[in-house]
C-alpha cells in the first residue's frame, strides 16, 4: 500500500512511517506530497497532514493517532509515542526524558540526508534501536 506524508519529515512523519511499516503494513511503500490532494492524486493514503484522519486530532501527534486507529497496546509503542508527542508538539505533556534527544538525532539526520527516502531508512534503524531499548528495560 501507498503511503504519503509532506515532504522533508521530521520526528512524527518519521516515527509514523516506521510504525506503518513495521506495525501496520509490513509491505508499506511512502511518497511524499504537500497536502492531502496531492496524496489523494498519487493514489496513497495520507498521514501527519492537516485534516486527515491519521493527523493531529484531539491533542494527538499522527503516531498517537495511528497507534488509536489500528488497536495497538504495546506499552513499548506507547512510550515511543510520547516521546514523539513531546518532541513534535513541544508541549512536554508527557515529560518524555528521551524526547530532547530524539529530536536533536532526527534534525541532525535530516540536515545531512537530503533524499527523504532515504532519510526514512536511517530513521527507521533509529526506531528500531529505540524499540529494542524499550523492550529491554523494565515498564
Amino acid at each position: 500500500m501507498l503511503w504519503v506524508t509532506r515532504p522533508h519529515p521530521h520526528i512524527d512523519r518519521t516515527a509514523c512511517a516506521w510504525l506503518i511499516r513495521r506495525f501496520v503494513d509490513p509491505e508499506a511503500t511512502f511518497a511524499f506530497a504537500p497536502d492531502p490532494d496531492g496524496a489523494r492524486a498519487l493514489g496513497g493514503t495520507p498521514f501527519d497532514m492537516r485534516g486527515v484522519e491519521l493527523g493531529h486530532h484531539e491533542g494527538r501527534c499522527s503516531f498517537e493517532s495511528i497507534l488509536l486507529k489500528h488497536g495497538l497496546t504495546d506499552p513499548a509503542l506507547h512510550e515511543i509515542a510520547a516521546m514523539v508527542h513531546d518532541a513534535d508538539l513541544d508541549d512536554e505533556k508527557f515529560r518524555s526524558p528521551e524526547a530532547p534527544g530524539l529530536d536533536v538525532i532526527v534534525r541532525g539526520l535530516g540536515l545531512v540526508v537530503q533524499d527523504d527516502h532515504e532519510l526514512l531508512g536511517f530513521t527507521h534503524r533509529v526506531y528500531d534501536g529505540l524499540y529494542a531499548w524499550l523492550g529491554q528495560t523494565p515498564q
